[in-house]
């Protein structure tokens, strides 16, 4: 695999992760609702779910959804479903904070739950799999690596750069949420605000076209 097309694609990734986007709006949503280690631990999860992508197109089943397009439908659906469910868990926390307090375990119980919950909202976004589909194909040569690990290879740098990206973006969202914390009754808007991402993206993704 040549170098140049390595440092090519390195590049696209990073203008590819500066757009905002649906991904972006996600990481300052946790970021915003579960401060720095939100952000990090969201970061993760999302870095989790590209390298579940990585390997499912290294493998081919990539392609095969992409040849019936009911799947990514489903999978688009559901992707939806999943982010209103964040919404109005994310209502319901806010209504119990504002009535007795954050309570030390569910903070711990929220931070694995943003960390699975990146990793379906990842693995439920059909953009991704029609960007393993569409825009990686653009970067394999037909000699030299074999395709599987030169598949495995961008998909490493993709989630190397994307884990930096998003954990910078969740860091500091979950910084200006620390700030904006000290004032009294602003977690309950906080957490409103990341509610009303979650919708947002769920709309989005039932609005987007494939």
């Amino acid at each position: 695999m040549r170098s140049e097309l390595i440092v090519a694609f390195a590049g696209v990734c990073v203008v590819l992760n500066l757009v905002p986007g649906p991904g972006m709006m996600f990481m300052i949503a946790h970021g915003i609702s579960g401060g720095r280690r939100g952000g990090l631990v969201a970061a993760a999860g999302m870095a989790t779910g590209t390298l579940v992508h990585t390997v499912v197109a290294a493998m081919g089943l990539t392609a095969l959804l992409h040849a019936v397009p009911a799947a990514l439908e489903i999978v688009k659906i559901a992707g939806a479903v999943f982010l209103l469910y964040l919404a109005v868990s994310t209502l319901r926390a806010a209504k119990r904070h504002a009535a007795l307090g954050p309570d030390p375990s569910e903070m711990r119980n929220g931070l694995r739950r943003t960390y699975f919950s990146a990793i379906l909202t990842n693995l439920s976004n059909p953009k991704v799999v029609l960007f393993y589909l569409a825009f990686v194909p653009q970067f394999l040569t037909s000699d030299g690596w074999p395709v599987p690990a030169q598949i495995l290879t961008l998909g490493a740098l993709l989630i190397v750069i994307g884990l930096f990206m998003d954990g910078a973006i969740g860091v500091t969202a979950g910084t200006f949420s620390a700030m904006l914390l000290r004032r009294p009754g602003f977690r309950l808007w906080l957490e409103r605000l990341s509610a009303a991402i979650f919708g947002g993206l769920a709309l989005h993704l039932l609005t987007q076209q494939l």
